[in-house]
Parts: C-alpha cells; structure tokens; sequence
C-alpha cells in the first residue's frame, strides 16, 4: 500500500520518512519527522503530568483542614492539561504554549509555599508538587529548545 507524501522532510530534521495521511479516518496527519515525534510525546507527558496534578488531592492528603491546596491544584493541573492538550494540536507544539507550561510549573512548585504561609499544608503536597512541577518545567524547556532550533 502505497502512502503519499504530506509534506517533503526539512533538511537536518531527522528521519526522511513520510507522513501517513489518515484524514479521510480522522483528520489528522501524523508527525514525519522525530522532531515531530518528541514534540508529540513532551505534549502528551505533558498533558498526563496535569491531569496527575489536577487529581492528586483524590490520592494524597494536602492540607490539614479545608479545602484551598485541592482547588489549586485542580485549577492548576486542569490549566496544565489544557496546554498539554493544545500542544498536540501543532505538529511541533507552539513556543507560547511551551513558556506557558514553564511558567505554570513554576506555579505548581511554589503554590504549597504560598498557601503554608496562611493554611497548614502536609508533607505530601510539597514533595508532590516539587517534583511534578520540577517534571514540568524540564519537558516545558526542552520543547522551546526544540521550537528556537527549528526556527533558525
């Protein structure tokens, strides 16, 4: 079965392979190049590192008392996985989306420090969000790495 071409690969970005056009099933053709590829799986990493942030609360004790650290990071994760999700539309993700998720993971990083200063906050949520917010921050740079390199 023959697969035609959907776009002709860019000097230097990686494999020469064509991209299989399925958009008579969905619409969507399929990344051709492993730039291409790793901008998809930092977009999808990135998409399930929200949705862990934005259901945390359901699996870790945040805060000793009310409520405030569960709709953080709920409004958090769900911003996050809406990012996450916006950059799978592009084939490389957009750079604005990329420094949005950096910014964001700087948020999740230092929204349990905030919030302790006025409500008691648990062990978990610092160690939960440093890390998830570290993880973030790391796929959010290397993406805009990857967009400035295939911009020159």
């Amino acid at each position: 079965m023959a697969t035609p071409l959907s776009r002709l690969p860019e000097p230097g970005d990686g494999s020469p392979q064509a991209a299989v056009s399925i958009s008579s099933v969905t619409g969507y053709l399929l990344p051709a190049t492993r730039r291409g590829i790793a901008a998809q799986a930092r977009a999808a990493l990135g998409l399930l590192t929200g949705l862990w942030i934005a259901l945390s609360p359901s699996f870790l004790t945040l805060q000793h008392g009310g409520g405030n650290a569960a709709v953080a990071n709920l409004i958090a994760g769900l911003a996050v996985a809406a990012v996450g999700a916006a950059s799978l539309a592009g084939p490389r993700g957009y750079a604005g989306l990329q420094l949005a998720a950096a910014l964001l993971g700087v948020w999740v990083i230092i929204s349990p420090f905030i919030l302790d200063a006025k409500f008691s906050i648990a062990a978990p949520m610092y160690w939960s969000n440093i890390l998830s917010g570290g993880y973030l921050m790391v796929l959010a740079l290397a993406g805009l790495a990857t967009v400035r390199r295939a911009a020159r």
